[in-house]
């Protein structure tokens, strides 16, 4: 199978930590339900292929997302994974007992950076929404579990358009506050520009929250998911949120399509001379076969093209 020829540029750091998103937030938009066993084996063909840090899946309310209905099951299908970061969604205190019971290691809450996104995603204001993210940290704290922070529309939004820096800013802050580990930056509906991804950062770093606090997580609608997360690695950010074979959209607005394929990111880093310590090979027949499962070809440009014969 082709690899990318090496060529290091100048600027970019030796390592990226890739943060597998597939499962979760890839799965989560499928038309029909997938298998447990199919989610399990996904998993672990991705802790093979090298990705040490993945979302397994949400405690959502199975009504909310149907396709997710199944994540205590998958975690006590799943067992323990040596060595692997797993993390689970987390919606609520109901979502985190849940979790808890079904042996999370490590959760992650969510927040919209616009009032629109948060009345129609998790039916609150975004007021009501860090009311309940404080309740779920600082249970989760308690319980000895690390927390990762998501904050949505980070650069657009299907309802109010244009999204102030500043809006951005304070929900990273509330976040942080609340002892969350680590930010990821959505672009939910993929409408960021690379212009964009450098003035938030430089906004962040203003107020004292350095890029290696953060992560970015882009969506492709507009073809500029790579491109949104190269910038943010060339200003400091070393962990970009990714989906196996660029699975994946949200439930909750209908504008936004697949994340930035694993692959297509992998393959870039890698030309780059970044290390990831991910096997690029043994990552495309994963997608491959997960494709295959899903009835349909691979999103991923890297995929098709490695896998076209």
């Amino acid at each position: 199978m082709r690899a990318p020829q090496v060529v290091p540029l100048a600027g970019m750091p030796r390592q990226v930590s890739v943060f597998e998103v597939g499962p979760r937030d890839g799965l989560q938009n499928e038309p029909t339900l997938v298998p447990v066993a199919t989610k399990a084996q996904f998993v672990r063909r991705l802790v093979s292929a090298g990705l040490a840090a993945i979302e397994t899946t949400s405690f959502v309310h199975p009504g909310r997302v149907p396709q997710l209905a199944d994540a205590d099951e998958l975690l006590r299908e799943l067992g323990p994974l040596p060595g692997l970061r797993t993390v689970v969604l987390v919606p609520n205190l109901r979502g985190l007992d849940r979790a808890l019971a079904a042996g999370a290691t490590e959760v992650a809450v969510f927040i919209s950076a616009t009032e629109s996104f948060s009345q129609n995603n998790l039916g609150c204001s975004r007021a009501q929404a860090l009311r309940v993210t404080q309740q779920v940290c600082a249970r989760a704290l308690d319980a000895g579990l690390a927390v990762r922070g998501y904050v949505s529309m980070c650069f657009g939004d299907p309802w109010e358009g244009s999204v102030p820096v500043g809006q951005v800013v304070e929900a990273v802050q509330a976040l942080l506050a609340q002892g969350c580990t680590q930010i990821s930056l959505g672009d939910t509906v993929g409408v960021a520009t690379t212009g964009q991804v450098v003035e938030l950062l430089r906004e962040l770093d203003a107020v004292g929250v350095p890029a290696s606090r953060l992560a970015v997580h882009f969506h492709d609608t507009y073809g500029q998911a790579l491109a949104n997360s190269l910038t943010a690695v060339q200003h400091g950010v070393w962990t970009v949120d990714a989906s196996a074979g660029g699975l994946g959209g949200c439930p909750f607005a209908a504008s936004a399509t697949g994340n930035l394929a694993t692959e297509d990111l992998v393959w870039a880093l890698h030309g780059m001379g970044v290390d990831t310590g991910i096997d690029l090979p043994a990552l495309v027949q994963t997608s491959g076969w997960l494709a295959a499962q899903l009835g349909r070809p691979s999103p991923s440009r890297v995929v098709r093209a490695l896998t076209s014969g």
